[in-house]
């Protein structure tokens, strides 16, 4: 390969440094498998970034996509439209809880949270509640990094040393070890002490100054943590109770990673809103979304003044035609493969039992599942002041796999097409990667 210059491109949540004195690079990808420059494959149990949740390199994705660059490779969506757009947010609201008939596109996960926000905000103000300013989010959240998800931030390095919104509060950490550890599925303890916990913020910042909650439904980034049972049906009704929207932040769980749609069907629990991204066509183009109740727009939409846009929001691709095109691609293998609700199936258990079956190592204090999620927790060890963690995943890619290490964690959202075969390996490499690192 032509050497190449490692200077110009300031990598995201990366430490530059590091990857400049030793570059890992991927030169192609197929169905569950990353490839070195170097020809090695690699085993990707994260599905890129939670993303890929189709396999890489869909025929029909791609065919769409130049197709679609050569006959109508943008159009401006201020003010204008295109046909590739609306038919995607039809079949996208087919699939949304009920209700949540509404899609305002974006680029990202974290436009998505900061366009919810706002949506959230101003529906608040058009139905004459302007107090309702407050935002409550949990510990160990990730939200995105624009303005509004930097504040919303529950990992402390995501947020600390960035302008931030102060007007944000915080329910208390979902993860449970030494009551939960072990658990599958969703663990049985926690939703008394966020029911405290929300009872106590309403108490002090008072109900109608609080415009809106959002959660992830399971922990994504900060470890993959489901909810305890009746967690979400509880948050769902303290919220009505206080007159406060909730939205669930599903661009990690939505498409399939909870075996259904989104985790909102997979836990029996509507919300007011649902952002959504990474798999939202695969992984395979920058897209977004914000999925709105009907309700919600049309109080907007009723106090907007006459003769201009009811929103002042929105990005220069929202609704690209292209992303648009990849995206009705990639719902029809989502629909014709039934992959939307394959994690809950025998795939899911396979899943379960393979990680679970990691148990027997000592150097494991918690294993956790739900849908095509994973996580494993070490144990605290002295070689490893940060955690064996990132150590761990670095073997891990030496041994043919793709895992992502956040601390004492180690986090999994393999592709939904995986197979059984394939889980196998997943395990075999895990096992000697944990063997050589902590012995």
């Amino acid at each position: 390969m032509t050497q190449l210059n490692l200077e110009h491109w300031w990598q995201p949540f990366t430490n530059v440094r590091a990857f400049r004195d030793n570059p890992r690079l991927f030169s192609r990808a197929e169905g569950c498998f990353l490839y070195t420059d170097d020809g090695r494959d690699v085993l990707d149990i994260t599905a890129g970034l939670w993303c890929a949740n189709l396999g890489h390199g869909r025929q029909e994705v791609a065919d769409a996509v130049s197709r679609q660059l050569m006959t109508l490779d943008f159009a401006p969506p201020f003010q204008f439209g295109h046909e590739v757009s609306f038919r995607f947010a039809e079949q996208l609201a087919k699939l949304a809880p009920e209700g949540l008939n509404r899609v305002f596109f974006t680029n990202s996960g974290s436009e998505s949270v900061d366009t919810a926000i706002k949506i959230a905000y101003q529906y608040q103000r058009a139905r004459g509640k302007a107090s309702k300013t407050r935002f409550i989010a949990r510990e160990r959240g990730y939200h995105g990094i624009n303005m509004g998800g930097t504040s919303l931030q529950g990992l402390p390095n995501n947020r600390k040393g960035f302008p931030v919104y102060d007007q944000v509060d915080f329910l208390p950490d979902l993860l449970d070890i030494e009551r939960n550890a072990f658990s599958r599925g969703l663990p049985e303890h926690g939703t008394d002490r966020m029911e405290a916990a929300f009872n106590k913020l309403v108490a002090q910042r008072g109900a109608e100054n609080i415009c809106a909650v959002i959660v992830e439904p399971c922990v994504g980034a900060g470890g993959m943590v489901p909810p305890p049972q009746g967690y979400l049906q509880r948050l769902r009704e303290l919220c009505d109770q206080h007159d406060i929207l909730l939205i669930f932040d599903e661009v990690v769980t939505g498409f399939g990673r909870t075996g259904a749609p989104f985790a909102a069907q997979s836990m029996g629990v509507t919300p007011d809103l649902i952002t959504c991204a990474k798999a939202i066509n695969g992984g395979t183009v920058p897209m977004g979304g914000v999925f709105v109740r009907e309700a919600i727009q049309q109080v907007i939409f009723d106090a907007a003044p006459a003769g201009g846009p009811e929103l002042f929001h929105g990005n220069t691709y929202a609704g690209n035609p292209v992303s648009s095109a990849a995206g009705l691609a990639a719902l029809e293998i989502y629909q014709r493969e039934a992959l939307l609700t394959r994690a809950a199936g025998p795939i899911g258990q396979y899943w379960e039992d393979a990680l679970h079956g990691l148990r027997d190592l000592d150097c494991l204090i918690d294993i956790r599942n739900f849908g095509l999620l994973g996580a494993i927790t070490f144990a605290a060890d002295s070689r490893f002041p940060a955690g064996p963690a990132v150590p761990v995943h670095n073997q891990c890619f030496k041994n043919g796999l793709l895992c992502r290490g956040v601390g004492d964690t180690l986090v999994m959202s393999p592709p939904l097409t995986i197979s059984e075969q394939e889980i196998d390996l997943f395990i075999e490499r895990l096992r000697r990667s944990i063997g050589e690192v902590i012995g």
